[in-house]
Order: C-alpha cells, then sequence, then structure tokens
C-alpha cells in the first residue's frame, strides 16, 4: 500500500506521524512509503533521514495526498488540508469530532473511512494510541503551569514545592487516567500538594502511592467547591472517549479561586472539562477569566515534537501496518472501535446524536 505522511498545518504543530526507523520498518515490509518535504523537520528528522531508508519524498502536500492511499498524520485535518482528501483515502490520525462538527460534516461529504487514534480501543477499555500523548500533555500541565504562576507571567508568584518557612503550592488535579496520573505525579514529584478527584477506587490506590503530598477524593459537588477555591493550580484530565468532556469545574467555582491562580485544560480537545474553556493555539496560549489564567491549548505535546513523535510514533506503527496490509483489518475489534466515519456515515457510537 502507498502510505503518505503530510506536513503537519496546525499553528506552532511539529510532530510528525512516522519518525525515519518506523518509516523504514514500512518500506522493508514491501509498503510505498511517501513523506512530504520537511514534515519531520521541526521533530529533529530531516528529509535525508527518511531517504536513506528508501522513503519517497513528495514536494508538497497536493503531490503527497495525491501519491497517499493511507493517510497517516498526527492531528486532525484542518482548512488547508481538506481540500486534498478523497473519498478512497483512509484516514488514520487523532480526529476529536465530538468537539469539531465542522470537521465532522466536511469528512461525511468527502466520503472517506477515518480511525481515530483516540477511539481505538482494547477489550479491557485501554487507549493504546491516545495514550503516550495524554502522558506527554499531563507534564506538560505541570509545566506549563508552573511557570504561568510566575508573577511575571500575571500569576500569584507562588512556588508550587514550596520552601522551609513557606507553604507548598496545592495543585487540583481532575482524573487519575494516563493524562491526570502523569500530572500529578510530575506536581508530587516537585514538591506540591497535590489533590486528585477520581471515581475509580484503584486509581485512587495508584495516585495515592505517589506519596504522603497527594490525596485522593472522590468528586461530590461541595468537596470539588471547597478544594478549587484552595488551588493554586488546576489541571481537567477527565475522558469520555470518543464523546465531548463532561463539564467538572463551574465558573462558580472559578470565581471562588484567588486571582492570580492558572487553570490548564488537558481536556479542551475533547470540548473542555471546564465551562470557562475555549481552545487556544501555542501561538496565543492563555487568556484570563475571573482573574484566573487559562491554558487550553488543543496540540500541548506539539511543543515537545520530538519526544512526542517518537512516543506517538511507537504507538500507532503496529497498528499502520495492519491497516496497509489490507484484508479484513475491520474485524479487529481495536480498529473498528476506532472508526468515526466509513463511507460518509458517523459510525462512532459516541457520535451518533452528533448534529452536524
Amino acid at each position: 500500500m502507498r502510505i503518505g505522511v503530510p506536513r503537519e498545518t496546525k499553528t506552532l504543530e511539529g510532530r510528525v506521524a512516522l519518525v525515519p526507523a518506523a518509516a523504514g520498518d514500512l518500506v522493508k515490509r514491501g509498503h510505498e512509503v511517501w513523506l512530504e518535504k520537511d514534515a519531520g523537520v521541526m521533530s529533529g528528522f530531516p528529509d535525508g533521514d527518511y531517504e536513506a531508508l528508501g522513503v519517497n519524498i513528495a514536494p508538497d502536500a497536493a503531490a503527497l495526498y495525491e501519491k497517499g492511499q493511507l493517510i497517516v498524520k498526527v492531528k486532525e485535518p484542518i482548512a488547508g488540508d481538506l481540500p486534498h482528501l478523497r473519498r478512497d483515502h483512509l484516514l488514520f490520525c487523532y480526529l476529536h469530532l465530538a468537539a469539531e462538527p465542522a470537521l465532522a460534516r466536511s469528512l461525511l461529504d468527502i466520503g472517506l473511512t477515518a480511525v481515530a487514534f483516540e477511539t481505538v480501543e482494547l477489550p479491557n477499555g485501554d487507549l493504546p494510541l491516545l495514550a503516550p500523548m495524554s502522558m506527554v500533555a499531563g507534564r506538560i500541565a505541570i509545566q506549563v503551569g508552573t511557570h504561568l504562576l510566575h508573577q511575571p507571567e500575571g500569576g500569584k508568584g507562588k512556588l508550587l514545592g514550596g520552601l522551609p518557612s513557606t507553604a507548598r503550592g496545592k495543585v487540583v488535579v481532575f482524573g487519575a487516567g494516563k493524562a491526570g496520573g502523569a500530572a500529578a505525579a510530575l506536581a508530587a514529584a516537585g514538591g506540591a500538594d497535590v489533590t486528585v478527584f477520581e471515581m475509580r477506587t484503584d486509581r485512587m490506590e495508584e495516585m495515592m502511592r505517589l506519596g504522603a503530598n497527594v490525596t485522593t477524593l472522590y468528586p461530590y459537588h461541595d468537596l470539588v467547591t471547597q478544594e478549587v477555591a484552595s488551588a493554586d493550580l488546576v489541571v481537567g484530565a477527565v475522558l469520555v472517549a470518543g464523546a465531548r468532556a463532561p463539564k467538572v469545574l463551574t465558573r462558580a467555582m472559578l470565581r471562588g479561586m484567588e486571582r492570580g491562580s492558572v487553570v490548564v485544560d488537558i481536556a479542551i480537545d475533547q470540548g473542555g472539562c471546564f465551562e470557562s474553556s475555549r481552545p487556544t493555539t501555542w501561538k496565543e496560549p492563555t487568556y484570563v477569566e475571573e482573574g484566573v489564567t487559562h491554558f487550553c491549548v488543543t496540540n500541548m505535546p506539539g511543543a515537545v515534537p520530538q519526544t512526542s513523535s517518537q512516543a506517538i510514533c511507537a504507538a500507532i506503527l503496529p497498528w499502520v501496518d495492519r491497516l496497509a496490509d489490507g484484508g479484513d483489518w475491520r474485524a479487529h475489534p481495536a480498529l473498528a472501535r476506532g472508526i468515526n466515519v466509513a463511507e460518509g456515515r458517523l459510525v462512532h457510537p459516541a457520535l451518533l446524536d452528533m448534529a452536524v
């Protein structure tokens, strides 16, 4: 099969779906791999690294999409990508259609089949292609939140880890999955007092093992209101696979926070889990509402493209291989769950009631 890897076009998005070694492995397995010129440069992978392994370089997006049958990219197609997509393409990437009805409509009009990374689901409920980027986003949430608490950034001037004679900072995390767990782990390692809201007992127990400075609580409304009010940094990392994220932080709760506090919404790709969230980009990553700095960048892992590209590629390669080999890949349960649109129809259960 001809596999096409386009250059990402989202604002300041530097990831590439296939690193050279992975593309080279696909070539060795008999596939024809095409890479759009300079698609890997921002991740530290020049075209020459691909060419040395037998990968073909397309001069531009039009040529790349013309050659490709299976289109493998990282982020959802945006305005500049959509005109190149055809009915006969099989698209494999992150989509987040529950929060993007216009994109869903465009894909339906094109009539292609699209498998979303974030909804490829194993029988035990694990989301193997979402997990690596969730872990990256969780760590970035704490790194960015720590920086935004600095006074020159408009923050309250609080050092999360504290010092002798000073109070530790407080971090509240909603959700203890891959993203929330990574955020809680980094915040705890940095010395902050961390409160994690979670509904699953097994995840609560996992978070408690991070250290004595971690508390886990069930998200009762009044308790959430109380804990958020005293937080310096709040991280939202709740997920319903394929569906819009539930709102766990209301505007009333936000008003109870101190001015100069920070909230980071990792769930923004799925519509955001804070009532006051709206999507931002790495070019203009923040805004302030109710005196609280909001960070809601929709491609957080794109800020560390070398690490992110290596991580996502290792996760998706076996699935790319299965799709490219042809045959009845739809019979594979995990890939079947990953199908969001098929030949002009919405097929994922979380999207069936979606207005497009």
